[in-house]
């Protein structure tokens, strides 16, 4: 099959099967690209998805464009985001000229089938916040902070349970951590060196 149509019936059949947004479509489109695919490596896919996170706009659609890059430049960006974009054009589309909210409210099936998907769409975002930990390298010493961080964005207090504001401090911290190690290390090196020049002398 040609990539650019694989690259769109993939990303299509992850938007048609997906309720619940952004962080419901994660297991589906790791399961995807790294599994079925391997399109990318996970780690690759987790840096994707951090990226992804923190750029505007929609989740699935930020990834899709990612991936699309990856494999075949601008034109695989157009097809995986035509993908993942299509199916919700279609169906709001479908619903705005055959469903009203009076229909779906009143119908006892549709509503049904929404009482029904919304466990599942739980269940959908918890997958990939255990898989996104483990892959990261959680453990009982750094537990804390991804905990912390959720209890002060839910608590609602003003400018504090602004995400932005730890996406910035995350990055801001990341950076920070990486250029003291990497300082830590040229100093280490350094003094080794110089300890084997008088060691040859």
């Amino acid at each position: 099959m040609n990539i650019y149509l694989k690259l769109f019936t993939t990303f299509f059949k992850i938007g048609a099967f997906t309720f619940g947004g952004g962080w419901a479509m994660i297991s589906i489109i790791e399961k995807e690209i790294v599994d079925k695919h391997r399109w990318i490596e996970r780690n690759d896919f987790l840096d994707q998805l951090a990226v992804a996170q923190s750029l505007p706009g929609i989740l699935a659609v930020n990834i899709s464009v990612a991936v699309g890059d990856r494999l075949k430049g601008m034109r695989g960006s157009v097809a995986a985001a035509l993908g993942t974009i299509m199916p919700s054009f279609l169906i709001i589309l479908a619903i705005a000229i055959f469903l009203t909210p009076d229909i779906i409210k009143n119908n006892p099936h549709i509503s049904a089938i929404f009482q029904g998907i919304r466990p599942c769409v739980v269940a959908l975002i918890i997958a990939p916040v255990i898989t996104s930990a483990r892959a990261a390298k959680i453990s009982w010493e750094t537990i804390w902070i991804p905990i912390v961080v959720a209890l002060l964005i839910w608590s609602g207090w003003t400018f504090i349970s602004n995400p932005i504001l730890y996406i910035v401090l995350g990055g801001f911290g990341g950076w920070l951590y990486f250029a003291i190690k990497k300082h830590r290390a040229a100093r280490q090196a350094a003094a080794e060196s110089l300890k084997e020049g008088r060691n040859k002398q």
